[in-house]
């Protein structure tokens, strides 16, 4: 059997890419992250880092295909694909030029995490899904409107910083990751950390946390990347079987 060439290797992540995109979309659906066709996902190219793959504009999350997807460079400007480019481009460029260690961002408007947003208030280890994020969001709180300009969108990437994801003040979660299982259970673990420590925050006064070296330990337990790969495997599963 004739050996695969360079490009017929390169082809093949590429694809490969591109199905999980798919995948990821579907996921994001059937765990509450849809409206509309507002949401949108990207993933760096592994071979050139100047360059990203991102859902277009006018689809739903669930409605990415392997053919519409758009390549799409640092400046966002669309190199490859005729589907509409979507105006937050801005979000994931300014996010991958400023964050090297970054290859996927995801943008959704999910409910809870919407709502936390709007209280302006920090992430608390009200959870073990907020152990991951606790004292770790950034806020963005310039606009509320879409992320339309490079400005705007470098004013994101500077909220988000080192972390793993932002809020936008009353608009949505930005997600990060090395690659798409990680940003994808990222933002599922936002929206059910922000889900319990909204209900914990209505309920009253909190009793104290845990420590924070426990709080910590926890963290680096949940944020190692077998087990994203391992969850987000599983919710590719269930989405397959036709489950929620």
């Amino acid at each position: 059997m004739a050996k695969k060439t360079k490009s017929q290797k390169t082809n093949k992540a590429h694809q490969d890419i591109k199905q999980q995109m798919v995948m990821a979309g579907k996921v994001l659906v059937a765990e509450g992250h849809d409206d509309f066709t507002r949401g949108h996902i990207s993933m760096r190219l592994p071979d050139d880092p100047g360059l990203f793959f991102m859902k277009p504009h006018s689809i739903g999350l669930d409605e990415i295909t392997v053919g519409n997807i758009l390549t799409i460079d640092l400046e966002g400007n669309v190199v490859a694909g005729s589907a509409r480019r979507h105006s937050e481009v801005f979000i994931h460029s300014e996010i991958l030029k400023a964050r090297p260690d970054v290859n996927c961002v995801i943008h959704t408007h999910s409910p809870y995490a919407v709502a936390l947003s709007s209280t302006g208030r920090p992430m608390r280890a009200y959870s073990q899904p907020g152990a991951l994020f606790a004292g770790d969001v950034g806020l963005y709180a310039d606009s509320i409107a879409l992320i339309r300009s490079h400005a705007m969108g470098a004013g994101v990437a500077k909220a988000l910083g080192p972390h793993r994801a932002v809020l936008l003040k009353n608009h949505g979660p930005v997600m990060t990751g090395k690659d798409i299982a990680e940003a994808v259970v990222v933002g599922i673990m936002l929206e059910n950390a922000a889900m319990i420590q909204l209900a914990v925050e209505a309920a009253g006064d909190a009793a104290p946390e845990f420590p924070p070296d426990n709080i910590a330990r926890l963290k680096g337990e949940l944020g190692q990347p077998e087990q994203f790969q391992i969850n987000f495997d599983y919710l590719v599963r269930r989405v397959k079987r036709g489950g929620r």
